[in-house]
């Protein structure tokens, strides 16, 4: 099956920086999740979406598909993603391809796929918002949201307790049927899922009245979530086991959890670095001073020597953000800009005028507009 072109599928161009990857990439898995998106081929897209989004977020991945036009594996990728790093591909949205989707396209399917084998339930998403500030400390929440959970009361056979599924009447168990079909190359017997059982080879005769025979039900599940300090906006972290029901006794599929964090009024954020913008009055540049400046870990004394220059940047180290994938924390780096007063009180008016006397600078009532313009 050919591989389709992720930079297509998230509509972006292949200049595209990593920011506008992200952005394009959380406003599509939000617009295809099947749980929010239930309009036909959207679960598909979903899974492009993110397959797409592991090829262009892998920088070796990405590399080779700009080189050679793949990544050399079926469909986008393997799928699958651990920890809390940047975005992975979602595992378990996979199907037939290649030569058994052209068999079955003709024959009514090819070799059948055996229904009763355990199969890994379907992974969830979740799209946790946090503050500036928890972002860069961490926390620990509990979440709440809805999935597909093993009914307790059948213990997901599907059968009313005290009873068991039978043998299927009509495909004896083998889960598929002998049928004859019309085809290019005349009339062929192939096979096919059997209708009654859907391919389990088992009946239930008696259903169970909680889940109705299909084994499963809809729950609200609650899970502790510890939010590692240092996480960015679109870090994903995945939570093994905590997504819905597996299939004739497969595991449960995984949560993946989305930090969408809130920016600061008063702070940037790269990685581990933080900037501020600090302002400072012209008196403070020129003769030094020392004052206090905010970081995340509390406020701290900066000294301002004589002399400085507005746009001058100071490096406060370890007063950063924690680092992700290391130890011990980023730098801050505030930059300091000087203010030029707007109005000014008669006593200050004198002392400037004593200053440009002292300097042999002849000013007028422009004065204050030429020294801001030197700064």
């Amino acid at each position: 099956m050919a591989q389709k072109d992720p930079y297509e599928v998230l509509g972006i161009s292949k200049d595209a920086s990593d920011a506008e990857i992200k952005k394009a990439y959380r406003k599509l898995s939000k617009k295809y999740h099947p749980d929010l998106n239930h309009e036909p081929g959207a679960e598909e897209k979903f899974k492009d979406v993110n397959e797409a989004y592991e090829i262009l977020s892998d920088p070796q991945k990405k590399a080779q598909y700009d080189q050679f036009g793949t990544t050399g594996d079926q469909g986008f990728g393997s799928g699958g993603a651990g920890g809390y790093g940047d975005f992975g591909g979602f595992s378990n949205f996979g199907g037939a391809g290649g030569f058994e989707d052209i068999f079955g396209s003709f024959f009514g399917g090819g070799s059948a796929r055996n229904q009763n084998a355990p199969r890994q339930g379907r992974d969830l998403q979740y799209e946790m918002h946090l503050t500036f500030e928890e972002a860069i400390f961490g926390k620990k929440t509990e979440i709440e949201y809805n999935r597909e959970a093993v009914c307790k009361n059948c213990n997901g056979s599907g059968a009313k307790p005290g009873t068991s599924p039978v043998t299927c009447s009509k495909c004896h168990g083998r889960g598929v049927i002998q049928v004859e079909r019309q085809t290019p190359l005349g009339r062929m017997m192939t096979q096919q899922e059997c209708d009654v059982c859907h391919g389990t080879g088992k009946e239930i005769k008696e259903k169970c009245p909680t889940c109705h025979g299909t084994g499963r039900v809809s729950e609200k599940h609650a899970v502790e979530v510890t939010v590692p300090a240092g996480v960015e906006d679109g870090n994903q972290m995945r939570l093994q086991g905590q997504g819905e029901a597996g299939y004739n006794g497969g595991p449960y599929g995984d949560l993946f959890i989305i930090f969408s964090v809130a920016s600061s009024k008063i702070f940037k954020r790269d990685g581990a670095e933080i900037y501020l913008d600090q302002p400072i009055s012209f008196v403070q540049a020129t003769l030094g001073s020392d004052i206090q400046v905010k970081t995340v870990h509390g406020d701290v004394k900066l000294t301002i020597p004589a002399g400085t220059q507005s746009g001058t940047t100071f490096r406060l180290k370890g007063k950063g953000a924690p680092k992700l994938r290391g130890s011990g924390n980023g730098d801050e780096k505030v930059t300091v800009h000087v203010q030029i007063p707007k109005k000014l009180n008669k006593g200050q008016r004198e002392a400037l005028k004593l200053y440009a006397k002292a300097s042999n600078e002849k000013v007028n009532e422009g004065f204050f507009d030429k020294l801001k313009d030197k700064f």
